[in-house]
């Protein structure tokens, strides 16, 4: 191949449908027979990235090696294509029309009236189209965000019908992803939906070409047929999507429903070999095969929203894969979390891991969770906010310094273990303007995160505005808080264990983002493996 071909994935219906996963499916799908793949997302909201949104509102900011603030499907991708995402996987609407403004200010325009149509569906097909003129890719998959028929999609859709007239038969193709409710008082799937969706992509100009229909149950022959023929599709075009088990079933069930194969036909791509999907195969009969099973606390002020914690519940479900072992993670508030209350809450668990955060909201309770298993040496592991509070903890209850607190949570505090970084006490703008991306780690030999690592120097992801203050290292290095990763070039400590504990490790940075199906986090895997062991020793005991 030598020029990249494009694919859309639509939505319709509903939002929350998974367009991003059966995005990452078929991805993994191409790339296992050995076509080079990435994916993009383009979010219709106004936003310039995700950075500044609510937890509540969007699921978790992630964070790419080159420092971007994206969408939590960049995460989804980036685990099942074990491929690095980049700023330029996801654009939102806000990205374009600040693009725009920009070149409009600057005269690029020539004193032009700027419009919808040209200037922002160009700027739009001049981002998706950007990655596929880099010879680094087959494949350009592209996600747009929101439903088909919303307001604020229509200019992506345009920009796509632009993008197929102009690539021209077979360089490019349209996968509709839509819902086959059940409607249990009739007792029969329904089509109506679907047709009323692709309807309004047929408006707005576009005819898909493929048909990727969830349902809750199969969808019989006869419902195809009527899909094919009221949608303009081919019957074999029509593709089931039934939930699934595990988001990790997906691209066994597309493989299954020939996926993969009605892509590459109708791109004119010849089929020559089977996907090598044997290691997504060992990772799944691991998965749904388990010998173990442990129960890990995460505790959190965003729990009621899982996707929040996305990229550490999937690290956990890798991990526990490789060893062998179902990881039962027990969602907690952290502001239900006291002296009181503690005990009760986190005495039967085989590991507690204190999630990332900002605010002062529920900080209190987790640092009350990190003394309870601190003391009682029950496997810890604490991640970005995470390792802030463990260091609190520590400061506070043994090395005597009382009132040791964060300046996030205490400006006032007598002793500021936790300090905003000096680089960012003069800035005022929150977009995009934290410490973002990835940076150098060096490990000291001989500690818990060398032996977890198995090397001195990792890449890790980060994002935060604080950092352990280094006027108290000496002081909490006496008490035995072992500082055993720093960042070579600005001193910041990354990586905080304790000595006389089975395992107590605490990390500036964020591990989950670099997790993936085939390469699953060391810090993961050796916490699981230590929450088995502290449960089998509870039982010897």
């Amino acid at each position: 191949m030598t020029q990249a071909k494009y694919i859309f994935v639509t939505g319709g219906v509903t939002s929350s449908l998974g367009k991003g996963i059966i995005a990452a499916s078929l991805a993994r799908l191409l790339q296992a027979r050995g076509f080079r793949v990435t994916i993009q997302k383009f979010d219709p909201y106004i936003n310039i990235d995700p950075g500044t949104l609510n937890p509540y509102e969007h699921g978790e900011c992630y964070v790419t090696d080159d420092g971007a603030e994206t969408d939590l499907d960049l995460g989804h991708y980036e685990r099942f294509l074990n491929v690095p995402t980049s700023q330029a996987n996801n654009i939102t609407t806000g990205r374009i029309y600040f693009n725009v403004i920009t070149k409009e200010r600057k005269g690029e325009y020539l004193g032009k009236t700027v419009q919808v149509i040209p200037h922002i569906t160009d700027e739009i097909k001049r981002n998706m189209l950007l990655l596929g003129q880099s010879d680094q890719y087959d494949f350009v998959i592209t996600e747009l965000g929101g439903t088909v028929g919303d307001i604020e999609s229509l200019p992506f859709i345009e920009a796509v019908r632009q993008i197929k007239w102009e690539l021209g038969p077979g360089n490019s193709l349209v996968i509709h992803l839509t819902l086959i409710p059940y409607l249990a008082a009739a007792k029969e799937l329904k089509t109506k939906p679907t047709q009323h969706s692709v309807k309004e992509l047929l408006e707005a100009g576009i005819q898909p070409d493929i048909l990727v229909c969830r349902s809750d149950r199969s969808i019989p022959t006869e419902i195809r047929k009527k899909l094919a023929l009221f949608c303009n599709v081919n019957i074999n075009s029509v593709i089931e999507a039934v939930d699934a088990e595990t988001i990790y079933d997906v691209p066994l069930l597309m493989r299954k429903e020939k996926l993969d194969e009605r892509v590459l036909s109708k791109l004119k791509i010849p089929v020559k070999n089977e996907p090598d999907l044997d290691g997504w195969k060992d990772f799944l009969g691991k998965l749904k095969n388990p010998d173990e099973e442990v129960n890990i606390a995460l505790v959190g002020k965003y729990v009621s929203l899982p996707d929040a914690y996305k990229s550490i519940a999937e690290a956990f479900v890798h991990a526990g894969a490789q060893n062998h072992c179902k990881v039962k993670v027990k969602w907690i508030s952290s502001e239900d979390i006291n002296a009181t209350s503690v005990h009760d809450i986190l005495s039967n668990l085989d590991g507690v891991l204190v999630a990332p955060g900002f605010g002062e909201r529920g900080m209190e309770g987790k640092i009350e969770a990190i003394k309870y298993v601190r003391e009682n040496k029950i496997p810890f592991f604490g991640i970005c906010l995470g390792m802030q509070c463990c260091v609190i903890e520590f400061a506070r209850h043994v090395a005597g310094l009382n009132d040791a607190s964060s300046t996030e949570l205490n400006p006032n505090t007598k002793y500021p273990v936790i300090d905003m970084m000096e680089e960012q006490k003069k800035i005022t703008s929150k977009g995009g303007t934290m410490r973002l991306g990835a940076y150098t780690c060096k490990i000291k030999k001989g500690t818990k995160a060398h032996h977890v690592y198995g090397e001195t120097t990792i890449q890790e992801r980060h994002r935060h505005r604080y950092e352990f203050n280094n006027k108290y290292l000496e002081k909490l290095e006496e008490a035995g808080l072992k500082a055993s990763g720093i960042n070579p070039d600005s001193g910041l400590v990354e990586i905080v264990e304790l000595k006389d504990h089975p395992w107590f490790i605490g990390v500036q940075y964020h591990p989950e983002l670099k997790s993936t199906v085939m390469n699953p986090h060391p810090l993961f895997v050796k916490f699981v493996e230590a929450a088995i062991k502290y449960k089998k020793d509870l039982v010897r005991q």
